[in-house]
Order: C-alpha cells, then sequence, then structure tokens
C-alpha cells in the first residue's frame, strides 16, 4: 500500500470559496453599519474640527456604506456572487471544499487510494481536486473529481457512470463541491438508492480571471476552445484515467444556471456521447453582455449551433433533459417554456418546477436532491469489466454526431 504524507490531506481552513456572502445576517449586518453610518452624519455635523473635511468624510461614508448594503440585498437575491472567491474573481485556495490533492492531470491518483479507501469504509466519497491540461483544447483549468464509495474495491473492479456538474459564472468547482456541498449531498443519495455510485467531474468552466469574462461553455471565434476542452478533453482525461463506463448510457451532464445552459447544449451538440442533461435555473441561448461579448464574432451559424431551443428543432436525438427551475424565475421559466416548445420526439423533455424563487444558493442547495434523483434514474449502472468489452457500446446506435459548425472555419 502506497504511504500518504500526512501534507496530502487537505487542511479544514476557512478560504475565499467557502466565506458565503449571501446570507440574511451577514446583509443584515450590513443594513445596520448603513443605518448607523447615516445617523453619524448629523450626529458628528457640528462636532468636527475641521468642518469641510469632517463633513466630506462622514457623508461619503455613508453614501458608501448604504451602496453597499443596496448591492449586498441585490446579490442575495440573485446570488451573482455567492461567495467571496467569486466576488473577488479568484479563490486564495483552488482546492478548497475537496478532501486530497490529485496534482497535475491526476498524476497522483494512485497515490491518493489509502485515502479513498478508508474514507470508503464509512460510506463516504472522496473528492479530489487536480490541474487538468486539455490536449484538443490547449487550457489549463482546476478540476474536482468526487469519486463514490466502493470506487476502489478490489473485488468488483466495476466501471461507473459519470456524470460532468458545471458551477454557473462566476463560480469554479469550489462552489459546487465547498458552497452547495454537493459531494455530501451524493454520498446521502447513493446510500440510500436513489442513484448508483456515480463518478462526478466538476471542471472550472471559465478559468481565472472570473469578473471580466464569461465563456459560456463554447469554441469562441479566435478565443477559448471550452466546448473543446469541456467535452472532449474532459472525456478523454476519465476514459483514460478513471474508471468509469465509455459508452454514453453511462455519462450525463448537469448544471445551474449558466451551468445549466452548459450541460444543455453540450449534451444536444454532442449526442454520441451523452445520454442525460440536467439544467438547474439554466436558459437556453448565450448571453450577449458586458462580461460575455460576442464569443461568436456576428456570425449566425455558431450562435445557432449554441442554441438550445434550435438544436431540439434541428437535431432531435435520443436524450433524456431536465429542465428545473423556480417558479418565480421569470426569464427562466420562459426559456424552458421555449426548449419544452421545441422538442420532440426522441428527446425527452421533463419540467421541474420549484415553489417560489430559485435563483439564489439557498434555493440550489434544497433543490440539488431532487436533481440527483433525476439524474440517478437515467444512468446506467456500474458495469463489470467483463460486461463492457472494450471499443464496444460506445455509441449507441442511430446517434451519431452531426456536422457542427467551427469557429475555426469560415461559415460554409
Amino acid at each position: 500500500m502506497a504511504a500518504v504524507n500526512s501534507c496530502d490531506l487537505l487542511p479544514d481552513m476557512p478560504h475565499a470559496s467557502e466565506l458565503e456572502i449571501t446570507g440574511g445576517w451577514s446583509c443584515l449586518a450590513l443594513a445596520v453599519l448603513a443605518v448607523l453610518a447615516v445617523a453619524w452624519v448629523p450626529w458628528w455635523w457640528d462636532a468636527w474640527s475641521q468642518r469641510r473635511l469632517g463633513r466630506t468624510v462622514t457623508v461619503l461614508v455613508a453614501v458608501m456604506a448604504v451602496v453597499v448594503a443596496c448591492a449586498a440585498e441585490v446579490n442575495r437575491l440573485g446570488s451573482f456572487y455567492p461567495t467571496l472567491g467569486a466576488l473577488i474573481g479568484t479563490s486564495s485556495d483552488p482546492s478548497g471544499g475537496t478532501d486530497v490533492e490529485a496534482g497535475q492531470d491526476g498524476d497522483r491518483l494512485a497515490a491518493t487510494r489509502p485515502i479513498r479507501v478508508s474514507r470508503s469504509r464509512g460510506g463516504h466519497g472522496t473528492t479530489e481536486h487536480l490541474t487538468l491540461t486539455g490536449r484538443a483544447s490547449h487550457l489549463t483549468r482546476d478540476v474536482d473529481v468526487y469519486l463514490p464509495p466502493g470506487y476502489d474495491d478490489p473485488d468488483a473492479a466495476l466501471r461507473f457512470p459519470i456524470v460532468e456538474w458545471f458551477p454557473g459564472f462566476p463560480g469554479e468547482p469550489r462552489e459546487v463541491s465547498a458552497l452547495f456541498g454537493l459531494p455530501a449531498m451524493l454520498d446521502d443519495a447513493i446510500a440510500r438508492d436513489r442513484m448508483p455510485p456515480t463518478v462526478v467531474i466538476i471542471p472550472d468552466t471559465n478559468g481565472e480571471p472570473r469578473l471580466s469574462h464569461d465563456e459560456e461553455c463554447v469554441d469562441a471565434v479566435a478565443g477559448p476552445a471550452d466546448d473543446r476542452f469541456l467535452s472532449d478533453d474532459v472525456r478523454g482525461w476519465a476514459l483514460a484515467r478513471l474508471r468509469v463506463r465509455a459508452d454514453r448510457a453511462g455519462w450525463a451532464l448537469a448544471g445551474w444556471s449558466s451551468g445549466g445552459y452548459c450541460a444543455m447544449n453540450l449534451a444536444l451538440r454532442h449526442p454520441s456521447w451523452y445520454s442525460a442533461a440536467a439544467s438547474q435555473s439554466g436558459y437556453d441561448r448565450t448571453a450577449l453582455d458586458a462580461t460575455t461579448g460576442d464569443p461568436f464574432a456576428g456570425r449566425e451559424d455558431l450562435r445557432q449551433g449554441n442554441d438550445v431551443s434550435a438544436l431540439l428543432r434541428a437535431h432531435p436525438v435520443p436524450l433524456s433533459l431536465l429542465v428545473a427551475a423556480g417558479a418565480a424565475e421569470r426569464d427562466e421559466q420562459q426559456a424552458a417554456e421555449r426548449m419544452r416548445a421545441a422538442a420532440a420526439p426522441p428527446v425527452e423533455l421533463t419540467r421541474l418546477t420549484f415553489p417560489g424563487g430559485g435563483h439564489n444558493t439557498e434555493a440550489v442547495r434544497a433543490q440539488v436532491p431532487s436533481i440527483l434523483g433525476w439524474l440517478g434514474a437515467h444512468l446506467a449502472a456500474p458495469v463489470a469489466p467483463d460486461d463492457h468489452p472494450a471499443g464496444t457500446r460506445v455509441d449507441q446506435p442511430g446517434v451519431l454526431p452531426w456536422p457542427a459548425p467551427d469557429p475555426d472555419e469560415p461559415p460554409s
């Protein structure tokens, strides 16, 4: 058994991606400070020895406090920046929320096996952090990998189904692992037989810095090839380094907000690789705003080739899709209705509406167990190697790639 140094276990210390800033108490504290700052202005109006300077400073402090308090409340309602790490655009600890460090391209996965075996005895999976460099995209991104209990069982030697789970913008893998607590929810769902033991990969969809760009998981014209990284590179790495199923029945995508759009879009763009996708408070088309710009450089073929509703109409394939959103999420519900109207057999689209809002941290945590239950019902079970010969059942018959437009080639 390979020895594992104590430094391999990551210290349980708070860091930027675990410091939630959308909580009600933090917003209330900022509101109280804003009230006190405003009250400070008349209280000290005539008490300053240098009245002009003192009055100017107190007024500026009061205005800034009110602005910060209002911004915090807006952020709480929309969960645009759920953690301090998301707000400042980076995390001081990219491995936050994980149990062990697996190194560059997962080259330490064999060395971390004793930790997985130990955790598995208690019914817990192991979430490992690694840095992955894609062969096709040449992008280097942080990736968290959840390996379920029993992954290293030498008697079973199973190949497991796999889910890629995409964070929302400006999130990162720590948003899903540390803030939403997905690993613990996976442990619970597997223990309760609500889903089969499943490998879950949580890739960074945007890279650093986060505030300035939202890449939407697409291959941009003269820009980063995020689609290539998240589909081709992640899949190729997983098949080479993990014990996972290779057939599309064993692969699914999921995500929240922009990650929900990523899941739907990539599943429809690569139907020979994925059989299911779940969107939690997602949308159906790439946003064109200050943080996104125009990744398609005005090309209509690329825009249509990354529009979920358009793809459902133009390229119907045997996919199981879940579109979930809160009842009060107007834009997300409108996108869900567009996708429902566009979906036709052999697509199977399920809509799930949660009460109230939903585009915030508390709602995400409450909804994830239902998302996991749906995924569990649509994922193929683990299989023994003898039941899954190499080179077979990779593509379901009749599900072939379609000629998606290439941003590196001129439009036809």
